[in-house]
């Protein structure tokens, strides 16, 4: 087994957004919410891999061929409904460092959240021993250069890496890339799986 362990973000330790936040920035868009999360997700890979705010907003509106009223609003609104996390995870990260594991972090994740995540959470954030963002490296998941450069920064081959996602497809990519993987289930299942790794001494 692999004697690192390198995390998701999104849908692992951090929280996905909630109802009311994605209702919050559906009401501030003014678009059906159908139609609006097809545009905003289809336009977040290259917010994700460093496109600034405003750019990215105005690629949602041109997709969905409007004019939002109030961007900054819609900026605020979105990086508040990222940037909640799950208390339980946050302590198995802290059992996992104190174990002796070597934690890494690759997550999607937009520029302006970066400073968000290190203000709130710098303290549970250091327990990794990298923290590896789509949006500095220029390349998000599930694109392999991500899973690559990730290992790299660990100063580990990918295949001494188990990487632990909520989504499949990144799994299946992190798998093609070398690395053991598995989709998240439940911080027992990763207590588990903790307990298999042999530990890099």
């Amino acid at each position: 087994m692999p004697n690192v362990i390198v995390f998701d973000l999104y849908g692992v330790i951090a929280r996905t957004q909630s109802p009311a936040a994605r209702q919050r920035i559906v009401d501030l868009a003014g678009v059906p919410g159908e139609r609006f999360w097809e545009a905003y997700w289809g336009c977040r890979p290259d917010y994700d891999a460093g496109q600034d705010g405003t750019a990215y907003w105005g690629a949602v509106a041109e997709r969905l061929g409007t004019r939002f009223a109030d961007v900054p609003a819609l900026i605020d609104a979105d990086l508040d409904s990222w940037c909640h996390v799950d208390g339980e995870m946050v302590q198995v990260v802290h059992e996992l460092a104190d174990q002796g594991h070597r934690l890494g972090l690759l997550s999607n994740i937009i520029e302006e959240l970066v400073p968000v995540w290190e203000t709130r959470h710098g303290e549970w954030l250091g327990r990794f021993a990298t923290l590896t963002y789509s949006c500095r490296i220029g390349v998000a998941k599930p694109r392999r250069r991500a899973y690559e450069i990730c290992a790299e920064r660990m100063g580990v081959a990918p295949g001494d890496v188990l990487f632990i996602d909520d989504n499949e497809v990144n799994v299946v990519a992190a798998r093609e890339a070398g690395m053991s993987a598995e989709v998240f289930e439940s911080p027992d299942q990763v207590r588990a799986l903790a307990r298999a790794v042999t530990l890099g001494r």
